[in-house]
């Protein structure tokens, strides 16, 4: 995906510099070109002589220096030009005003100014700088005029404390990185995804539910969205995922109006939420309390009803995937599903194998289609298994 890119490295006076040297290493595994630029700040972090070994190209820190051959009389324009795309990492609170400002006092400011390929920025810095309003003020500003701004993680900080202002973690950056080269194969696809399980009250504190985390599902709307589809996410789990058209609910009922209201617009639905089968008959006004005399207590459930096979029922050219999360007989249990149901595919898993049940990171799919043979697919993280299923339909 990387490969041949041309990737400028901006890297800024913070202690978060030494981080950047695994994201040139990763670059430079994945073939792509990386030229470095670094403050004279970030000089006092990390050599220029250790960026240049791992990006085999000498380090820019300087605008009037020809560094990369005889001819870079001026190099801030010449870099500009062979930019695809300009990183930022770690993005001090001075790049960043200088960024949103138009200033341009030195290499690495004078080069961004000058770069119109797209811009990725990684704000690290002590949590009282992050949220201080002129911080706030010019990031929004960037975020505005089309710089993409991924937010610091939270966590332990160079000064002892504990806060937000981390760089995120390798992986979440060079996630950043590639979505940027992500070619837009759902572009003009409407797309609702499901996730989470829904929750059946008993009373005003107590709910009937399952261990469903929403991170298949959230996983799928992540990658649609990446490839350029209109995505609703219908969610009872919260999550941090923008770009997306969220839709909060709770229960099945609210579930089926939801979908009730989007699916006649939608191209696909992903119906990966995790429904309770059954509701409480009724459901207290007030806390039920324990009567010590008692030491059974009943609850009486009625069925929810079956949404997937309910709106499925009235697709007219929407494509439909169910999930078939099962514990035993899952071939069996999933080809039931996909008779039943009316979807065009089913995407099962076996919840007790280690690493593809509830709350995991991974999983372990098997996809079924009418008239096809079951298709198994190793154990992969979840936004992979949500790659590889975005790949399989667009070949359909």
């Amino acid at each position: 995906m990387l490969k041949g890119k041309n990737i400028a490295v901006y890297v800024s006076g913070g202690i978060a510099a030494y981080k950047t040297l695994n994201v040139v290493r990763a670059l430079i595994k994945q073939h792509s070109n990386v030229q470095v630029i670094m403050t004279k700040e970030a000089q006092q972090f990390v050599t220029p002589l250790t960026f240049a070994t791992l990006s085999q190209r000498p380090v820019i820190t300087d605008n009037f220096t020809a560094q990369t051959s005889n001819d870079d009389f001026i190099p801030h324009i010449k870099l500009a030009l062979w930019t695809d795309l300009a990183i930022v990492v770690p993005a001090t609170a001075n790049i960043i005003g200088k960024m949103a400002n138009g200033i341009a006092d030195d290499i690495a400011s004078t080069s961004l100014l000058a770069t119109k390929a797209p811009k990725l920025v990684f704000p690290a810095m002590n949590t009282d700088m992050l949220e201080n309003p002129a911080v706030q003020r010019n990031l929004q500003f960037l975020q505005a005029n089309n710089v993409k701004v991924v937010q610091p993680a939270t966590g332990f900080l160079a000064e002892g404390m504990t806060g937000k202002g981390r760089l995120p973690e390798l992986d979440q950056i060079m996630t950043s990185i590639e979505e940027f080269f992500i070619e837009p194969k759902l572009k003009g696809k409407k797309i609702i995804v499901t996730a989470g399980g829904t929750k059946e009250a008993i009373d005003p504190v107590r709910y009937i539910g399952n261990r469903s985390s929403g991170k298949m599902g959230i996983a799928m709307a992540q990658v649609a969205r990446d490839l350029g589809a209109d995505v609703t996410l219908i969610t009872s789990v919260k999550t941090e995922l923008s770009g997306v058209n969220k839709i909060e609910i709770q229960t099945a009922d609210e579930l089926m109006a939801a979908l009730r209201q989007e699916f006649p617009q939608a191209d696909v639905l992903v119906m990966a939420a995790a429904v309770a089968d059954f509701k409480p008959m009724t459901v207290a006004d007030q806390k039920i309390k324990k009567n010590p005399n008692e030491d059974i207590f009943t609850i009486k459930l009625t069925k929810n009803p079956d949404i997937l096979k309910t709106i499925a029922a009235t697709k007219t050219n929407q494509f439909v995937v169910g999930f078939a999360a099962e514990t035993q007989n899952l071939l069996d249990n999933a080809e039931k599903k996909l008779n039943s149901k009316n979807a065009d595919v089913i995407l099962a898993n076996n919840v007790a194998q280690a690493g593809a049940g509830f709350g995991v990171d991974t999983n372990k799919m098997t996809l079924l289609q009418k008239n096809h043979t079951p298709e198994t697919w190793p154990l992969m993280s979840k936004v992979d298994v949500a790659k590889k299923f975005w790949d399989f339909y667009l070949q359909q």
